[in-house]
């Protein structure tokens, strides 16, 4: 499920300025109630419903800042193990990192989630309130929780993964062919041998350019509504 904008704005600073957002999150409250105007009873019923209809989007969020890290130190660590880990022990040893990262991503990530709620509520909430009027904020809330919204998210993901298949099988030899040109010219550039890109005999180790697959820490949970 896609980040509605709201959500989307809160994320974006949630990951640039976290610092900042955590250290002002106890006087922001405050500042927002004085600012805003009055909200009548229904409208902040409204408010708090959608709010918490952006809790899985803001969950998915928080899982994406607490492994994007951990994939790149992951991507950064294959061609390490690749140069400098004797064959034989380089499966156990990419265990080895995929658990700790693992372990890393399952300890954070409570943190960040709880973190994520917080704020939701302490400046998601005071903004919903004073952007949207009551009337807005029903006719939202009611399309959010209407069936055809419900059925609009089981049904969009099948139809984006069917039309990203077909572009995939579409473009895959031309992006294959301009990637080996780009890897060609950089290797040049560093004065190295290009690795084989696919199932071909690798290049001695250290030797070649190659680029590192993002590496995954499992499967999240899935993102529903």
């Amino acid at each position: 499920m896609k980040l509605r904008p709201l959500a989307t704005a809160f994320v974006l600073s949630l990951s640039l300025g976290a610092g900042d957002a955590l250290a002002q999150g106890a006087s922001a409250p405050a500042v927002a109630a004085s600012a805003a105007p009055v909200s009548s009873a229904a409208k902040r019923d409204l408010a708090k419903r959608w709010v918490a209809l952006q809790q899985t989007s803001l969950d998915a969020a928080a899982r994406s800042i607490v492994e994007a890290p951990a994939r790149q130190l992951l991507g950064a660590a294959d061609p390490v193990l690749r140069s400098k880990v004797p064959a034989d022990k380089r499966d156990a040893m990419a265990k080895q990192l995929q658990d700790e990262a693992r372990k890393y991503a399952d300890d954070l990530t409570p943190i960040v989630r709880k973190r994520a709620q917080e704020l939701a509520q302490s400046q998601m909430l005071p903004a919903v309130e004073e952007k949207y009027t009551e009337d807005e904020l029903r006719q939202i809330v009611g399309f959010y929780e209407s069936p055809v919204f419900k059925k609009l998210q089981q049904t969009q993901p099948p139809i984006e993964q069917a039309l990203g298949q077909k572009l995939l099988a579409g473009v895959q030899p031309t992006v294959e062919t301009k990637a080996k040109a780009l890897q060609a010219t950089m290797a040049k550039i560093l004065g190295v041998s290009p690795a084989p890109v696919g199932g071909g005999a690798s290049a001695p180790a250290g030797t070649g350019l190659k680029p590192s697959a993002p590496k995954k820490l499992g499967a999240p949970p899935a993102d529903k509504p």
